[in-house]
């Protein structure tokens, strides 16, 4: 890859706790190939703090401002999600490419629109999917496409979590207008990306949800049964109330089990490997294993990134890919509010919870 011989210029956009423990680390692991150029946020003196440890040039407390006098490349965006549709589209009219913290927009429309300010070389926006770019799940995506664990079959997509009620005290939080859902959009939506990644397009989602203990608008738990096209079958959990934590992900193809068990990331070791009973060739299944040691994380995603802007193309998790993971959040929410299976072919404009997740969800013993 031959990188840019200029750094690419890049604004970051809210100072919050994900700016400070993810994305700023992971701009300066980049070296030379970025320079963070300005922090933007409404709170100008949380900027100023975030930037002098940092040591990021200029502030803003205006978006449309920094813009205007930095001229990024690329703008990360870190604001809460009622803010991604304003941040994101007035980034993309000002000719700057954007990555954009999950949940990537409230609602389908919202995405649908952001990509009608997206042009052929770019701006293009992306979304914060980091577990797709491990060496794990890039190990397992190439021996799913070769078909060398055999047929796709049973998958498990757990993220059983625990928010305790002081983090739904941020008036933003458990509300559908400001956060777009519960822990299927803020929290499951990162396994539920990378199930997708690896397994292809899904057919049929039957979802349930429920507000059994926090006080919040939105579900606290939510289970989903969903098939792919290639006749696989997976259920999905996401759960706020799971005191022990665990992100675990299960594939079983005709060929082996694959299982990966972590919390809010993981390595090569993390990744557990099981040959069915008529695999007898100690080579071959020695040969499945990641051995490349890229942790999952916003550095090897910004890294995908950055060779993106340097050939001037889509970049992972954009277009396409950032809208099938949304596709499925929205499927889970009509199905829970309906009581029935929802087609992803279904899910067009027009079609209810195209434009709000939010709503009347069915009521059955706790259940909504």
């Amino acid at each position: 890859m031959t990188h840019s011989k200029q750094p690419v210029r890049v604004a970051v956009v809210g100072a919050g706790n994900i700016a400070d423990d993810r994305h700023l680390p992971a701009l300066r692991g980049m070296g030379e190939r970025v320079e963070v150029v300005a922090l933007v946020d409404v709170e100008e003196s949380r900027a100023r703090a975030l930037a002098q440890r940092w040591d990021v040039p200029h502030t803003f407390g205006d978006l449309a401002a920094m813009l205007a006098a930095e001229s990024p490349d690329l703008v990360v965006v870190c604001t809460p999600p009622g803010a991604h549709l304003d941040g994101v589209t007035t980034c993309l009219r000002a000719g700057a490419w954007v990555w954009c913290e999950k949940p990537p927009m409230l609602s389908l429309s919202e995405l649908d629109a952001v990509a009608e300010l997206e042009r052929d070389g770019g701006p293009y926006a992306t979304y914060v999917f980091q577990h797709r770019f491990g060496s794990g799940a890039t190990r397992l995506r190439e021996l799913v496409r070769t078909g060398e664990l055999g047929r796709p079959l049973v998958a498990v997509c757990h993220t059983l979590w625990y928010r305790d009620p002081a983090y739904y005290e941020v008036p933003w939080r458990g509300r559908w207008a400001t956060e777009g859902g519960g822990p299927t959009m803020g929290h499951g939506i990162h396994q539920m990306d990378l199930l997708l990644s690896l397994l292809g397009d899904w057919r049929e989602v039957t979802a349930v949800t429920g507000t059994l203990e926090r006080d919040v608008e939105t579900e606290d738990v939510a289970m989903a049964v969903v098939t792919f096209a290639s006749g696989a079958m997976a259920t999905v959990v996401n759960s706020v109330l799971s005191p022990r934590e665990t992100s675990y992900l299960r594939f079983d193809f005709t060929d082996a089990t694959v299982e990966l068990q972590h919390v809010y990331g993981y390595g090569d070791d993390d990744w557990t490997w099981t040959p069915a009973p008529h695999v007898a060739d100690p080579d071959r299944v020695a040969g499945w294993r990641a051995t490349a040691g890229v942790p999952s994380g916003h550095a090897a995603q910004l890294r995908s990134l950055l060779d993106s802007f340097d050939r001037r193309e889509r970049p992972q998790v954009s277009g396409v890919q950032g809208r099938e993971t949304m596709e499925l959040v929205t499927g889970i929410y009509r199905s829970a509010a309906t009581g029935r299976s929802v087609a992803r072919a279904d899910l067009v404009p027009g079609s209810p919870h195209y434009d709000r997740l939010g709503g009347e969800l069915v009521t059955a013993g706790g259940a909504r």
